[in-house]
């Protein structure tokens, strides 16, 4: 609100006063002491304008720092120290802050009894594919060991959001590799990429670039797994995925592409949005929790990078993940 919208009734006030006055005084005056009227308003005038000048300097210099003050991140109620009724809202903030710090307690809690649940069942799973691989039988073999292999994927999904949504996010940003991120991925996903019988192009050069190699593992175990659920199983040609970089300036890229079913139009502005499962999801043909790209597009904001993605329907799918030169 201006200065002028925040004062117009008192200006309308005073001048209705100063009107009255005047025209009370000029006719029960001689017309040679009207100039004294006059030159009292003048008097009256300077000195209202200096008075209205120093509080228009005032209110202009506090809504400057008020902008300044929303503009940052963090509580700024302790900087405003001309509010009214301030021991009202300290009150109120304190409440708050403690409701807050209750709820907080309570979300580490779960977490670490999520992490904890996900640390104990991975002890009998790893058992069970111990115990999968000695069965003879090929066939019961593979459709054991398919079901343990996707559940071992799901808790170690589970694993990295407990370690996302922790307060001491751990990064261990370094000179890395992305071949070796990329070869990483890979061999988590191989169970399923040989099932599938993909075909696998890698073209990536002895790229170095600034980020933590297990975060960007988990981003591409993310990207390879949604190449794998949603390919094209009526194609009779082998489905393929490939993945490679490209590298502008100062400026890398690492590109996953697949010839999958590819993400409608209308889907694709969304499809980072927490629990999003598209129209897919909807016609009834997967059975997607929208957290896998939710997942990724969070971790590479935390890590600087961007998640850029171009897909045709019905033709597949290209991911770009953006490394800008962030050795800082």
């Amino acid at each position: 609100m201006s200065y002028i919208k925040r004062k117009w009734k008192y200006y309308f006030m005073y001048f209705f006063l100063m009107l009255s006055f005047n025209l009370y005084y000029i006719f029960l005056m001689n017309e040679k002491q009207i100039f004294y009227i006059l030159y009292l308003d003048l008097v009256l005038f300077i000195f209202g304008g200096m008075v209205e000048g120093i509080s228009a300097i005032h209110f202009y210099s506090r809504e400057k720092k008020k902008r300044q003050l929303l503009e940052r991140d963090d509580v700024i109620f302790h900087e405003v120290t001309d509010m009214e009724d301030r021991d009202i809202m300290e009150h109120d903030v304190q409440l708050l802050e403690e409701q807050l710090q209750d709820k907080f307690d309570e979300n580490c809690e779960l977490q670490d009894y999520v992490a904890k649940w996900c640390h104990e069942f991975k002890i009998p799973l790893a058992a069970s594919l111990l115990m999968v691989e000695k069965l003879k039988d090929a066939q019961t073999r593979l459709e054991l060991r398919e079901p343990l292999e996707r559940m071992n994927f799901q808790v170690n999904s589970m694993l990295q959001g407990c370690r996302l949504q922790s307060p001491l996010f751990d990064l261990q940003i370094t000179k890395t590799l992305l071949k070796e991120c990329v070869k990483d991925s890979i061999r988590n996903n191989q169970f399923f990429l040989i099932q599938k019988r993909f075909a696998i192009d890698i073209e990536v050069d002895d790229v170095v670039v600034y980020t933590d190699k297990v975060w960007i593992t988990y981003i591409l175990d993310q990207l390879i797994s949604n190449a794998i659920k949603y390919t094209k199983k009526e194609r009779d040609e082998t489905p393929r995925i490939k993945i490679w970089e490209k590298k502008t300036g100062e400026q890398a890229e690492l590109i996953v592409e697949d010839w999958g079913e590819g993400i409608q139009e209308s889907d694709i502005r969304r499809i980072f949005e927490k629990g999003f499962t598209g129209s897919n999801y909807h016609n009834g043909k997967y059975k997607s929790t929208g957290m896998g790209l939710y997942m990724v597009d969070k971790i590479a904001r935390r890590l600087g990078h961007r998640i850029n993605v171009e897909s045709q329907y019905g033709k597949g799918t290209c991911f770009h993940i953006v490394f800008e030169k962030n050795e800082l």
